[in-house]
């Protein structure tokens, strides 16, 4: 293998490229924008900056966010303090610090747009702006809005939700999360370098309804809006089925990110996601323990040992924590009562926030932790109806 094309030039394309070309692979990547904005993007957990220190390790602008208020109908807010904080970039700020360090790796960046794609004896033939490559291998990249046939995750209705909201030139030092009744989803604030942002996201709901829902959510607090700030754009949120027959991988393709389906069905996280997945595809194209043609089932069967199982089980139980009841209330409000109340929950959901907290050992953790009580004993109730059974 001599030359690898990538195609796509977000966090994903981009780690992909770096680790690439950082082998000795000849590495071209293709993007339309190279860096751009998205307005509710940028956040990034403990686990990305841990496991990647140039995230955090940079004189880019960023916020450092140590503090989220989750809210839901019917239940006093609940503060929690993130000891591992939040860091937060612009995601134009961020992208460009990827970009730049595939380039410096040595990568070459090409701003055209990937516009086909065909198979042929030894690799691929790409067509990008007016002319054609050809290439060995190719890293798919292109987001969730992937217009390449036959690459990359085949994403229906159910496996797909919808987040949209405002950019509001305020500042604010914390994180907001709002629960809603019947929403599979939550809306947000975020505090960014210079402004806020304020979205919805969600499943099932046309963008009209979640519109409706955000804007009745900023009115009743006062807090206004300009139409020219609007923004709009699907994210994938896999059901469980989905994740056994997603199309990861194939014949001299691997797909990173978005265009992976590799996003948190719960939070509606992907930053990290795309990070790693980038540079798990670089090292099982640049590994010599498997050939060209076993290198696809190779690089599923590592997504799924590092973090794709475990997105499978939070799938699992997505709805039932967003739409589930207990105790003739909603089941987000009532986890947030017992979070005020229990210091363990409270300790569970900053890792959770974090990443430090898997979805498959959380009703393990959960249960080791109580001692009994009365307070314990419901949140044991309440996690044997909305987590799911764990194997020994």
């Amino acid at each position: 293998m001599k030359r690898v094309a990538v195609l796509g030039g977000g966090p994903a394309g981009a780690s992909a490229a770096e680790r690439l070309a950082e082998g000795g692979l000849r590495t071209i990547l293709f993007d339309e924008k190279l860096a751009w904005e998205k307005p509710c993007g940028g956040g990034l957990t403990y686990k990305a900056y841990n496991r990647y220190p140039y995230l955090i390790d940079n004189s880019i602008p960023k916020r450092v966010v140590t503090c989220t208020r989750l809210a839901a109908p019917g239940a006093a807010e609940a503060n929690v303090e993130l000891p591992k904080p939040l860091v937060i970039y612009s995601r134009y700020d961020l992208n460009g610090m990827l970009l730049a360090r595939a380039a410096r790796a040595g990568a070459e960046l090409e701003q055209a747009r990937v516009t086909a794609l065909r198979r042929v004896a030894h690799g691929w033939e790409i067509t990008a702006g007016r002319g054609k490559l050809n290439v060995d291998f190719c890293i798919v990249a292109t987001g969730a809005r992937n217009s390449l046939r036959g690459v990359g995750a085949q994403l229906t209705a159910e496996d797909t939700m919808l987040a949209l909201g405002y950019y509001l030139p305020q500042e604010q030092e914390h994180v907001d999360i709002q629960f809603l009744p019947g929403l599979e989803g939550y809306i947000w604030i975020f505090p960014r370098n210079g402004h806020l942002s304020a979205g919805i996201c969600g499943k099932g709901e046309p963008a009209r309804k979640l519109r409706a829902r955000l804007e009745l959510f900023l009115r009743e607090r006062g807090i206004a809006w300009s139409e020219d700030s609007f923004f709009s754009h699907i994210l994938p949120s896999l059901a469980q089925p989905a994740w056994r027959r997603n199309r990861l991988s194939g014949d001299g393709w691997l797909a990173v990110g978005d265009a992976g389906g590799l996003v948190d069905p719960v939070t509606g996280e992907g930053l990290y996601y795309a990070i790693r997945s980038g540079d798990l595809a670089g090292q099982v194209l640049l590994s010599d323990a498997h050939p060209p043609e076993h290198k696809p089932q190779a690089y599923r069967a590592l997504v799924d040992r590092d973090f794709a199982l475990n997105l499978e089980a939070g799938a699992a139980m997505a709805r039932r924590l967003f739409l589930g009841r207990f105790l003739w209330a909603g089941a987000p409000q009532r986890m947030l009562q017992l979070m005020r109340r229990s210091p363990k929950l409270r300790e569970v959901v900053q890792d959770l926030i974090a990443g430090t907290q898997g979805y498959l050992g959380l009703k393990r953790r959960l249960l080791r932790s109580l001692d009994g009580g009365v307070l314990e004993a419901t949140l044991g109730l309440l996690l044997s109806r909305f987590v799911p059974k764990e194997s020994a």
